[in-house]
């Protein structure tokens, strides 16, 4: 069941503390690289402040932020400078996220889009071979081709600017400190290593994530690389180097600086065929974006995610409107009556995601007529009890103009992490982060993962002669479905901050 739904699903439903935060269970496999059920921690419960996310150390990192009195806003950035080092096959500096964050003295809930875009020598066809065919997913994954300009640091900087009350350089303390002494290596974190064949090839991730295997001079290296075992301990000192610089000196060695020059120059030795990827000028030419909240009322709740150019926060409010008609209630959550109806109104919704939703710099998003009542309501008849709607077609939203788009063709894989933070304040965030595929493009520099999130285009620039809404352009940021969420009840309180890893899974 949707972990939204799942949340929501009695009208009534009181939440007895409001510092709560709830995260919600992913849906993806082990190859998300999300934690299995024998690993899942119990559910806690605070009174005044709280911070989940994905591994401990990270958690550790933003509580002891919020003790020292920082803001959830704070917490937030120590939360990711620490996943970047322990969960690296999720997320990291090297990638992007989308951020929502609930101001409870100003009762204003604010949206950041730190999302990558695609370099200036990014063309329709970066993804077609030679004969014009689609390449490969891995082929096109790992190495330079898929490497987006990175904007966790850019986004959180700007976030920090208005919402942070601990100066910049406080926040980096557990992340150096755990870059250089070290964490044990998680059976999570070793089953990714493991699962990455090619992670192995490259010079950077071999000397982080691999035993280093004495050799004779001039011998082959071992056919099998051997993964960092379970319990060893993983130092990154230019991780750690990376972060005093960031400490320091803010963005600007990630974006102008040192830094910058270093993901340059990565890029542009991985490249093998000489072609020119992501640059330095793409680096400085970066900017986050602040946006404005899609929200929907449920039942008694009123519903807020991220608008395009994620296609999470509108995909899910055009899901629970579809069900809105629906008794939900009368069913028992997980029976075969709910899971049907879900994922019928999960099939319309995704129709309409696949055709319409991409950068609404380059394309017009049709979101006002995405969430129309009365379109809703028509979508919602289509949906029967006795039986499936198969592949669902896309509807026709108010204020769309014939047939401009064509359905995207994007390969999606599962990955992200997501952390969700709560302070004594009231205040809340909720941020979904992701290096796209694990591990992202398998490059790394300044000890930390480059992202693979180009790939998160259409490989198919066009199908049925049209266009299609998520084709690749240089400035533009792929289509995600990245879905940080924040519940507010009935009075406008704040009830809930949700969000999970999984791929497209996560709507």
């Amino acid at each position: 069941m949707h972990p939204i739904i799942r949340h929501l699903w009695r009208p009534r439903r009181r939440v007895v503390l409001a510092a709560m935060v709830l995260m919600a269970a992913s849906f993806a496999g082990d190859m998300a690289g999300v934690a299995r059920a024998d690993e899942m921690r119990k559910s806690g419960i605070a009174g005044r402040q709280m911070v989940s996310a994905a591994h401990p150390l990270a958690a550790a990192a933003g509580r002891d932020i919020l003790r020292a009195g920082g803001s959830a806003m704070d917490a937030a950035i120590a939360v990711q400078l620490v996943l970047s080092l322990v969960e690296p096959q999720s997320s990291g500096i090297g990638g992007g996220a989308y951020l929502l964050y609930w101001d409870a003295g100003l009762a204003h809930l604010y949206a950041y889009d730190g999302r990558e875009t695609a370099p200036a020598s990014a063309t329709p066809d970066l993804f077609l071979g030679p004969d014009g065919s689609p390449m490969a997913f891995m082929d096109a994954m790992v190495g330079p081709r898929a490497v987006g300009v990175p904007g966790v640091m850019a986004m959180l900087a700007k976030a920090h600017a208005r919402h942070g009350k601990l100066p910049w350089p406080a926040l980096f303390g557990d992340a150096i400190r755990l870059a250089e002494t070290g964490f044990a290596v998680t059976p999570r974190l070793h089953r990714m290593i493991a699962r990455m064949p090619r992670l192995w090839q490259l010079p950077g991730a071999r000397a982080l994530y691999f035993l280093d295997m004495p050799q004779s001079p001039g011998a082959a290296p071992p056919a099998q690389p051997v993964p960092l075992p379970v319990g060893s301990t993983l130092k990154n000192p230019a991780y750690a180097q990376t972060l005093r610089l960031l400490a320091r000196d803010g963005i600007a060695p990630f974006y102008e600086g040192t830094i910058a020059a270093e993901i340059a120059a990565t890029v542009r030795q991985a490249s093998e065929d000489g072609a020119v990827y992501l640059t330095r000028a793409d680096l400085a030419g970066y900017r986050p974006l602040e946006r404005q909240a899609i929200c929907r009322p449920y039942r008694a709740y009123r519903v807020c995610g991220m608008p395009p150019s994620t296609s999470g926060g509108l995909t899910v409010l055009q899901i629970l409107g579809l069900l809105e008609p629906v008794d939900m209630a009368a069913f028992a959550p997980g029976s075969v009556d709910a899971v049907h109806y879900i994922s019928e109104a999960s099939r319309l919704a995704y129709a309409d995601r696949d055709r319409y939703i991409a950068d609404p710099a380059f394309v017009d998003v049709p979101v006002t007529g995405m969430l129309d009542s009365g379109y809703l309501a028509r979508r919602t008849q289509l949906i029967r009890r006795d039986r499936t709607l198969g592949i669902a077609g896309a509807g026709h939203p108010p204020g769309v103009q014939g047939s401009p788009h064509a359905p995207n063709m994007a390969v999606d894989h599962p990955s992200t992490t997501h952390f969700s933070i709560v302070d004594r304040w009231g205040n809340a965030v909720s941020m979904t982060s992701s290096v796209e595929a694990p591990f992202g493009s398998h490059l790394v520099a300044g000890g930390f993962i480059l992202n693979n999130q180009l790939t998160d285009f259409s490989f198919v620039p066009e199908a049925d002669g049209r266009p299609v809404a998520n084709a690749v352009a240089p400035g533009k940021r792929p289509r995600s479905s990245m879905t940080p969420v924040i519940v507010f009840d009935a009075e406008g309180n704040f009830h809930a901050a949700i969000g999970s890893p999984g791929g497209s899974r996560i709507i």
